[in-house]
């Protein structure tokens, strides 16, 4: 349920995100787990360098064809350098229909949103929403059986539960909502989304124990879990939201995941010592810390940085 959050062309190259899953996929195979998807992109194309359509379709089948042969399915990720080419939804539609019929088994598609990425606004040929979501719907009506779901991260609940209701049956929402995943998750009588989230990098034992309670039917119990986590995600998605991947990363170094609190490009700087002490706050609100002394410690430490004592 939870996804890495090294979006890539932000600093992060193909081939080393190649080699990551690899090892990743190598990883997951040995723990018997099979579910690790891995994204399939175009940024070892330089946007700038596009000059059509076909080159975003065999920048594309590049990283299928690594990805697929590392044993790993596929989410589809979105492409700066499509949005820079096409000229219309057809387009879209084109590059989602020669990719989905040659995917070996279904793939789970990513409309990412430009409040992630500036660089991929007007997606799907338009910036009217519902527009560009009845692309998205026509890409997918022609392979139903080639996708398994979408995950949409928009941040707008409404526009996630529409196209939730729209989808041909046996595809899946995959919620990318980060302000509203508790309720999304919890779903209506009408269907609910499955979890695919940033935020659950962060707040795992939490999610999973939550999801455990929703499955037996406690939704009190994974309402109990889930909803102090609501505020964290909120602020660790806060505008500019592109910058979410220091709290990931901060809350990554508090819990002892890694040793040091330095991202690539330099992006622990991203936020400032104001916005990750009230993560530090909210996380420890949440009951997210595994080990609080430490997570304490770290936090004293990069204060005394700051110059707080």
């Amino acid at each position: 349920e939870a996804m890495d959050t090294a979006q890539r062309g932000m600093g992060l190259d193909w081939p080393t995100a190649l080699d990551l899953i690899r090892r990743s996929t190598d990883a997951a195979k040995a723990e018997g787990h099979r579910r690790l998807a891995s994204g399939a992109g175009t940024d070892h194309l330089d946007p700038s360098a596009a000059k059509s359509v076909d080159d975003v379709i065999r920048a594309y089948e590049e990283q299928f064809e690594a990805i697929e042969a590392a044993g790993s399915p596929i989410i589809l990720m979105a492409s700066r350098a499509l949005v820079r080419v096409a000229k219309s939804a057809d387009d879209y539609l084109r590059v989602y229909d020669r990719l989905l019929s040659q995917a070996r088994e279904p793939v789970v598609i990513h409309w990412l949103g430009a409040m992630f990425d500036p660089q991929l606004a007007g997606y799907w040929g338009s910036t009217d929403v519902p527009t560009a979501m009845a692309t998205a719907l026509e890409a997918i009506g022609a392979h139903p059986a080639k996708v398994d779901g979408i995950k949409i991260s928009l941040l707008d609940a409404a526009w996630e539960v529409e196209m939730r209701r729209r989808l041909p049956a046996g595809v899946r929402m995959y919620s990318g909502d980060d302000f509203n995943y508790a309720d999304l998750i919890a779903g209506d009588d009408q269907g609910y989304s499955d979890a695919l989230l940033g935020i659950f990098d962060a707040i795992a034992p939490a999610a999973s124990a939550a999801l455990a309670d929703l499955a037996a039917g406690d939704e009190a119990g994974f309402r109990a879990i889930l909803d102090p986590t609501v505020p964290l995600s909120r602020l660790i998605f806060a505008a500019p939201t592109r910058f979410y991947k220091t709290g990931v990363v901060f809350l990554a170094w508090l819990n002892g995941h890694q040793d040091h609190f330095t991202m690539v490009g330099g992006q622990q700087s991203a936020r400032s010592i104001q916005h990750l002490s009230e993560v530090f706050r909210l996380a420890d609100q949440a009951k997210l810390f595994r080990d609080p002394e430490m997570a304490a410690a770290r936090m004293r430490s990069l204060l005394a940085v700051h110059g707080v004592t």
